[in-house]
């Protein structure tokens, strides 16, 4: 049986992997970047023209503009920066050992095309533990999460974007594969070029 201290397991198991002090794990990896990019207060959301089209919408969902880069990435790229200028990375494809930016916020995705495949997840990396604290309360529609919800006084504003306790355990079960196996190499060609889609005109 899947119980929630599977998710705790998993946030610590996958942030040693990436050589991250704090993992926190989320539903997807889009809304990972969401609420990195709240909590940074970060004033536009930049996307490479050839990407997954869930960051450039983010733009609108949060109601801030989207710059274009002309990028050729790999592994992950930089969909934002705080005002205090962390940097915000989606890292969708990424999978490689001792890999974390520093003083940064890399989300990551266990969709079930990646390398770690759950069908559905991701996790939040960072080095900063108030951040993984209130990013963790964000998850967790503002709540401190494990704890029943009647029995607080919730003063954080939060989002239903947790993982479940059976996603978690799943990604336990895989994840000894995944750290012994070579990743897909994705690159820039696996993208298409979001300006040619009619709702990015």
């Amino acid at each position: 049986m899947s119980t929630i201290p599977d998710v705790k397991l998993l946030e610590q198991k996958v942030a040693k992997f990436f050589g991250a002090p704090y993992g926190v794990a989320v539903d997807c990896c889009t809304h990972g970047v969401e609420l990195c990019l709240r909590y940074v207060k970060a004033k536009q959301v930049e996307s490479p023209h050839r990407t997954y089209p869930s960051i450039p919408f983010l733009a609108r969902k949060l109601n801030i503009p989207l710059v274009w880069r002309e990028e050729d990435w790999q592994d992950y790229y930089q969909a934002g920066v705080g005002e205090s200028g962390e940097a915000v990375y989606d890292a969708a494809v990424l999978w490689k050992e001792n890999s974390y930016i520093p003083n940064s916020f890399m989300s990551l995705s266990f969709q079930f095309q990646k390398h770690l495949s759950l069908g559905r997840g991701g996790m939040i990396l960072t080095d900063n533990e108030e951040a993984a604290k209130q990013l963790r309360r964000m998850v967790h529609d503002g709540r401190k999460p494990f704890i029943p919800w009647r029995e607080q006084n919730i003063d954080c504003e939060g989002y239903h974007y947790y993982m479940t306790p059976e996603t978690a355990a799943l990604g336990l079960q895989k994840l000894p594969e995944a750290i012994n196996t070579e990743p897909r190499q994705w690159v820039i060609e696996d993208w298409p070029d979001l300006r040619n889609m009619e709702i990015f005109k």
